[in-house]
């Protein structure tokens, strides 16, 4: 595994994998950052509700920063770090890897901050059960 730029290994939980598609690029073959993001997003919720037991909904998204592209092909692999945990929010450290296309080599791509809120069944914060 390399990464030019930083660390040599992700750090974290692997929450999901999945391979970028042509419908997911511009017509250079670079994947659409929203897409990264739309999956960062959602590795962020499914740790987070299975860390509150239940429904998550994201409040804030804080220093995102896409530091390579994701070409067709290439496994994108994200893993998340609960870093804190409030009264009813849960901050996770989510960093992107992309596995290029037909490799081994891993390659951190994006990196954020995540802060979600657990929700009751009428859509309003609740606390977090205890750890």
């Amino acid at each position: 595994m390399t990464d030019e730029m930083g660390p040599s290994e992700p750090i974290g939980e692997l929450t999901m994998r999945l391979q970028a598609l042509p419908a997911d690029a511009n017509a250079d073959g670079d994947v659409f950052g929203g897409w990264v993001v739309a999956q960062m997003d959602l590795a962020a919720a499914v740790r987070a509700n299975e860390r509150a037991g239940g429904r998550v909904a994201t409040v804030a998204i804080n220093a995102l920063a896409f530091k390579k592209p994701v070409k067709i092909g290439d496994v994108l692999a994200v893993y998340t770090t609960i870093e804190r945990v409030g009264r009813s929010s849960i901050t996770l450290m989510v960093e992107a890897w992309a596995q290029r296309h037909l490799t081994r080599n891993l390659v951190k791509v994006t990196e954020g901050s995540f802060v979600m809120v657990a929700l009751d069944a009428d859509g309003k914060s609740r606390e977090v059960p205890a750890g």
